[in-house]
Parts: C-alpha cells; structure tokens; sequence
C-alpha cells in the first residue's frame, strides 16, 4: 500500500502548485532526479493518446498482445539490474530485495501474457431447457483505459498487477505511480516505448494526489488504486461522480497463528521475514501473532534470538532498509508507545528503536488487542506476539480486525492448516509460509472489508479488466412462443405446467 509525502490525496490542493518534484533517496535525503507535476490538462491528453492507442492494441487480438507482452518482459527481465537499482534507490531497499520484486512482476507478466486468450475467449455456455432453442456463449471484452494509481512500498510488483492483467486483457494504461517513486514508473514507459514508440498502450503521468484525482476525473474506464484505506474513500469519492467503477487494494493487519504442533524453525523464520521485510512496510506482511500457549514461550525465545540478529541500514548487505515515507516513522512510534502505556513488554527494542530515518526491529508481547498496535496498519519493523489457548482462539482473534488482507497458518497437521485457512477472515492464507500466494500468478489478490475490494491476478485479474459479453443465437424456433404480445393460452397452460413438474415438486 501506499503513503502520501504531503498531503496527497486526490482531492487535496497545495498552497503554491510547483511545476516539479525531486525523487529523493529515503537512505541519505539525496535528490536523485527531477519530474514534471502532471497538469490536470495534460492528464486530459494522456487519457485521450490512450483511447486511440486502445483500438490500435485490442486489433492486435490474443495473440498479438502475447507477443508484444513477451517482448516487453523479455525486455525487463534483460534489464532487471537496472529496475533493481532504481527500486532500490528510490524506496531504500537492499538490491536483492528489489531484485526479488522485479522477479516476481515478471513472472505474473509472463502469465497474464500467456493465458489470457484461454481465460477471456468466448465459450458456449448451456442454454437449458427453457432456452434449449438457443445457443449461448459468454466473452470478455477490453474495458478500454484503465487508470492505475500505484504504490511506493513494491513499486513494480504492486502495479504490475494491475498494468500485466489490464493489458493482457487488452486495455492501454495511464500509470500514475507514487510521487515517492516515479522513475519506477517512467522506467516502465521507457522500456516499452523503446519496444512500441508509435503506440502509446503505457503511459505514464507524475505528480501527487492532484493527479491521481485528475486521472480518475479524466474519463478513464476503470481505476485500480493501491493505498490507505482512508485514501481509497477519497478516490471512491471521485470515481461516484461518473460511475467510473474501481479495484481497491488497500492496507491489512495481517496475523500468523502457530499451532502446538508447529515447525518452529520454520514458523520463525517465517515470521521475521514477514515482520521485518522491506522495514515492515507490506501490505501482506506479519503484523501480528498469535501463538498458541504450549509452544508461547518456546516461540518466543526463538523469534527473539532471530530478531536480535536483524540490523537495518542503508547498505544491501543490511536486512532492510529505511521508512521510505518520512511521517511514517511517527505512526510506528505512537503505536509503539501506546501498547507499552498500554500494559506491552517489549522483549526486543522499544521506543528507543526510533531513529530519524531507520528503525530497529521491535518484538512486542502481551499487547491488549484494543490498542493501535493491534487494531491499526503499523506499516514498520514491529511486530506483536501474543499468546492464546488454542488455534479457535487465535482464529478468533485474527478475524476480530476490520482489515482482512492476507494472514498465515503453521501446524504440521496440513488437512487442519486447511480447515483454519478457511475460517480466517482475508482474502488470501499461505499455510506453513508467509506470502505463499504472492508468487503465484493464477491465484487471485486482494482483501475485504478494510483492505479493499476486486482482485488482481489470476483468472479474476485478468476478468477485473473485462467486461463479460453474453450473446445468444436462435437455433430453431421454440416449442412455446412465450416472447410475443400474442401468446396463446395453449402456451401459457404448458407452461404453467412445465414451472410446476421441473420446480413445484
């Protein structure tokens, strides 16, 4: 999810509107480069390039937009050094980390490319008896232009859930990526550009949340959205004023349940991945724990030890890097302080964690579920760890939040790690791993309640992007002519029948 650097959201405005903005690496305060604030004018112009881009790409059938989508991931892949690097220095991230995401966008890309003629041509569907006269097919048509409002935390793997799925369906795209991270974007549209020049499919505008707001009022067909819940009601907002349907990918609160009967080594490492990953600022991360009290302690030991090994900093050797976002180095502080004024221990860390730019892992125990390190997205290195009965109660628990993103299970009891994983109230679980389902291209993403609506990926990704076209061609005239002002009784009297023998009985 994303974070504004100022007051940006869609319908905030600035005192003075600058022309531009630096992009600044999170680690040193350095500018790295200079972008336009995209007018609402130019927005305008971009939207309508992609309108006429959008029929040259849907002629291009199936077929053309895999090979075209091919090449633009052969495009990235052969080039990932460089993405990795202005990943890397624009959200302060170790290289491997931002490689690993590169990674992972492609391999969505490669899939949406490869499966979307199978998933969105037209099928027959049955007819049944009453309309058994009929034959019926079902197909899926491009939407035209879809307005994609990305992220800074994964900047390529974010959006690419939305920019693969939006093309493959064939769709052109306006990307507005983060203010925090826009040459990520403007990499994208150069490296297809330098594929397609005449063919505007991707483009990509620049600016904070007057720009968003601008693309979303700008007639697209569609807007995908990754950010704060609070955000999301603003963008919901803006999109109301012409029913310009939306995809919202929100925040989550994400919890771990360990069972008695657990891999503690694994559930562990685990754990400190999901926690501490990217500094703790991901959407589907580990925000909470839940142990169960047998194996509490013994968890807990081991968690800890992990975790005293785990230092932040600004090299790619460090295991992660700095809050890209300045303020939210106070929301984890304030979350911090209240579950200790609260009655928390903190077994590692604490308030001292806090420094101006990084923060140090903090493990949190005994943690009342009413405080906001529990009921709010932290989005930084802490993590609470709390003890419960059993795997009911931990269920209990980790449904007891308003989000409900991603979340995980560890027992060595798999056909039970099922059984819980359809209890727990998310959109998505990995049993015995975290973020299991991020690297699986055919299942879908996204939340309910606090963590959005719609998904991306998979299937229902690419379906996201589409709009279902039902079609029926009579085949021979039907037995009972029902669809006429000029019904007979004898019809309607076999009919009647009819509804009583195949439903009455």
């Amino acid at each position: 999810m994303t974070r504004e650097l100022r007051d940006t959201s869609p319908d905030s405005s600035p005192d003075a509107a600058p022309s531009t903005f630096a992009s600044l690496d999170p680690r040193t305060g350095t500018v790295l480069a200079e972008y336009p604030v995209t007018t609402d004018r130019d927005v305008a112009a971009a939207v309508e390039r992609a309108r006429g881009a959008a029929r040259w790409w849907r002629a291009q059938g199936f077929r053309g937009r895999r090979d075209w989508l091919l090449e633009f991931k052969r495009a990235i892949a052969s080039d990932a050094d460089d993405l990795a690097r202005t990943v890397s220095a624009e959200t302060g991230k170790p290289y491997d980390d931002a490689l690993l995401e590169v990674m992972l966008a492609v391999e969505h890309l490669d899939w949406a490319a490869r499966n979307a003629k199978k998933i969105l041509k037209p099928r027959r569907v049955s007819p049944g008896l009453v309309s058994a006269n009929q034959s019926a097919s079902v197909g899926y048509q491009p939407l035209g232009v879809i307005g994609v409002i990305g992220p800074w935390n994964y900047p390529v793997y974010t959006p690419m859930g939305s920019l693969a799925y939006a093309l493959a369906a064939g769709n052109a795209i306006v990307f507005k990526p983060s203010e925090l991270t826009p040459g990520v974007g403007k990499w994208f549209e150069t490296k297809w550009n330098s594929l397609a020049p005449g063919q505007p499919v991707l483009q990509v505008v620049t600016g904070f949340g007057e720009t968003g707001a601008a693309l979303c009022r700008a007639g697209v067909d569609k807007v995908a959205f990754t950010g704060s819940s609070a955000t999301a009601r603003k963008v919901m907002a803006i999109c109301a004023e012409s029913l310009t349907p939306l995809v919202a990918e929100c925040g989550g609160k994400d919890a771990m349940i360990v069972a008695e009967d657990a891999d503690l080594d694994k559930a562990v490492e685990s754990a400190a991945f999901g926690a501490f990953g990217n500094a703790g600022q991901t959407c589907v991360g580990v925000e909470r724990i839940y142990v169960a009290e047998p194996v509490y302690r013994q968890f807990l030991d081991k968690f800890t030890s992990a975790v005293e090994r785990v230092r932040p900093g600004g090299s790619d050797e460090d295991s992660y890097g700095p809050m890209t976002l300045p303020s939210q180095v106070d929301v984890v502080r304030n979350h911090i302080a209240d579950a200790l004024d609260k009655g928390a221990r903190a077994v590692v860390g604490g308030i001292d964690s806090v420094h101006e730019r990084f923060v140090d892992p903090v493990i949190l125990t005994d943690v009342p579920e009413e405080s906001s390190e529990v009921r709010e997205e932290t989005f930084g290195p802490t993590v609470v760890v709390n003890r419960v009965r059993d795997l009911e109660e931990g269920v209990e628990r980790a449904n007891s939040s308003a989000y409900g993103l991603g979340s995980s299970v560890f027992t060595r009891n798999r056909s039970r790690g099922r059984e819980i994983a359809e209890l727990l109230r998310a959109g998505m679980v990995s049993v015995n791993s975290v973020l299991g389902f991020v690297g699986v291209p055919s299942l879908p993403f996204g939340g309910i309640g606090e963590s959005g609506f719609g998904r991306i990926h998979g299937a229902d990704g690419l379906r996201e992007f589409s709009r279902p076209k039902a079609v029926t061609v009579q085949r021979f005239p039907a037995p009972l002519k029902l669809l006429s002002l000029e019904r007979s009784a004898r019809d309607m009297k076999a009919s009647a029948w009819l509804l009583k023998a195949r439903h009455g009985r």
